[in-house]
């Protein structure tokens, strides 16, 4: 590692695969490691050219299968963005060359990662950013290589001994992003957002209310969830339901018992009268109302309940499996529209969330008042 020759004493880095320094953010555990002059072992270059920028940093972030990486490459030139140019272009701002610009770009299209041989390639930087010999930084910020970077996440950062507050102030915003916020940040294909809008727009969880203690064990006994048929208006959205939930009331269960603790993937369902219902007898006797019988494959426990944190379920609400298996309350069920889940997440990365509501019941109610955060966990 250490090398001497006639012109002095030299450190050598190591360009090798275990050339890489891994940390952990002690606020919330997650890891983030910065490799040298090499790429993490699931990433390929490219399947055309080898690419092999100076940094990568990857952060694994919490309840995120995706590792978010980015390139930060060293080039040690300046453009200083007058020479050769008229009198009156003379004071437009120095800054890095456009061909490593260019470079950057390149990086980020060609790293690409694949599961296997034969599975398809998958772009996996997230964002590409040259660092150059610069001293003023509030200068810069008024360059479009740096204002780039918020706009296509490629752009430019000063970095000299003296002049790293810019490039601080990115990590600490990058390290904290909740996986929502980091993925966002990507330039995506034109149509991203209606493809996913139509994928992620259907609630295909039915979280259900028990009216009794018995209808627990006869559910988990038995494999179903049954309501009236009156509790679904809309009829039409049982064809999409994927699966049912329970909730199980402080009235009926006590504090230490309440919340949603079991769900199951719906094998099939069907409309029959109360009096077929034969697992757990009707409180009120043998009767032809309709309802709803859902089948499951097995219920599954929750490693954590979904506590009711001062709301409840009246009879059922309708969520995605995506809120099912992130909620910690169960007032966060309610949330729907996009910027109501960037909201949360990112106040979720900063402690205890909690969702406000304009009716105790989720099902009852008609807004969401707040998104707040109290403290930490």
């Amino acid at each position: 590692m250490i090398k001497i020759n006639r012109s002095g004493l030299f450190v050598t880095l190591d360009k090798s695969q275990q050339a890489k320094m891994v940390y952990k953010n002690l606020l919330n555990g997650e890891i983030f490691t910065l490799f040298y002059n090499s790429l993490p072992k699931d990433d390929r270059s490219s399947p055309t050219l080898s690419q092999r920028p100076d940094n990568v940093l990857t952060l694994k972030k919490n309840d995120a299968a995706t590792e978010y990486k980015y390139i930060f490459d060293a080039k040690y030139r300046i453009n200083p963005a007058y020479e050769g140019k008229p009198y009156f272009e003379r004071y437009r701002m120095p800054g890095p060359e456009e061909d490593d610009i260019n470079t950057m770009h390149r990086y980020r299209d060609a790293i690409v990662y694949s599961e296997g041989q034969g599975k398809e390639y998958e772009r996996s930087m997230f964002g590409a950013y040259v660092l150059f010999p610069y001293h003023d930084e509030e200068r810069f910020q008024q360059h479009k290589f740096y204002k780039s970077v918020e706009l296509i996440n490629i752009g430019a950062f000063p970095f000299l001994p003296n002049s790293t507050s810019l490039m601080e102030k990115f990590l600490d915003e990058i390290i904290m992003d909740s996986p929502e916020k980091a993925y966002e940040r990507t330039t995506r294909p034109r149509g991203t957002k209606e493809y996913y809008g139509n994928k992620l727009s259907g609630k295909n969880v039915l979280v259900g209310a028990l009216s009794k203690r018995p209808q627990l064990e006869a559910a988990l006994e038995h494999g179903f969830y049954h309501t009236p048929l009156r509790n679904i208006t809309n009829h039409k959205v049982l064809t999409r339901l994927e699966y049912v939930a329970l909730y199980q009331s402080i009235r009926l269960f006590g504090a230490d018992e309440a919340g949603i603790s079991w769900y199951g993937r719906v094998k099939d369902w069907k409309v029959v009268p109360r009096s077929a219902i034969t697992a757990i007898p009707s409180s009120r006797g043998a009767t032809d109302e309709l309802y709803v019988v859902f089948e499951v494959f097995e219920w599954v426990k929750r490693e954590r309940a979904i506590v009711p944190a001062g709301h409840g379920i009246y009879r059922i609400l309708y969520t995605t499996d995506y809120m099912l298996n992130r909620a910690k309350e169960v007032s966060e069920l309610r949330l729907e529209t996009e910027e109501e889940l960037r909201d949360w997440r990112e106040k979720r990365r900063a402690g205890k969330v909690k969702v406000t509501l304009d009716r105790e019941h989720l099902d009852l109610g008609s807004a969401v008042l707040g998104i707040g955060v109290t403290s930490s966990d």
